[in-house]
């Protein structure tokens, strides 16, 4: 059954994550660091592809189903360094991350403050089952990868003999 709808199935999970997402930010004011907002752009891409999908319906999905493969391969590189950020593994792109560096100068310090991000990428602003959302997202496009794996195995790339 998840054969006959995975198509559909990738629409609605992508669809619901940036919903959750807005939802959090904007009902709930919940402030997204430079870190969240990148691990947005894949489910963009997704739903702009299952867009353009749908309209050309005469289009075979397999590029469809790949295009989804580098996208969740892009989004879990996001998702799994900001876990690693928020669990203090990892150091976070300039300005989303960390303190301020030492220094003698005003102006460095300044020009320190004034680039740093409002969020703070190490600061788990809201998680749900003891989990912050980063690491529910990297989980998701885990799940999302294998099943997309299995999918392009068992129906693009699996040459059947007759």
């Amino acid at each position: 059954m998840l054969k006959k709808y995975w198509f559909y199935v990738l629409g609605v999970l992508s669809i619901t994550a940036i919903g959750s997402a807005l939802i959090a930010e904007y009902y709930f004011y919940l402030e997204p660091c430079k870190m969240c907002l990148k691990q947005r752009e894949p489910y963009y891409a997704i739903i702009t592809l299952f867009l353009v999908f749908i309209v050309l319906r005469w289009q075979t999905k397999i590029w469809f189903f790949l295009g989804v493969q580098i996208l969740v391969i892009y989004g879990l590189f996001y998702s799994i360094w900001h876990v690693g950020i928020e669990n203090k593994l990892l150091s976070g792109p300039s300005g989303c991350s960390g303190g301020l560096e030492l220094t003698n100068s005003t102006i460095n310090l300044k020009d320190q403050i004034m680039s740093k991000a409002v969020v703070n990428c190490e600061d788990i602003i809201w998680s749900m089952f003891g989990l912050s959302v980063a690491t529910i997202n990297s989980l998701l496009l885990f799940l999302i990868f294998v099943i997309n794996t299995i999918y392009l195995w068992n129906n693009g790339f699996k040459k059947e003999k007759i």
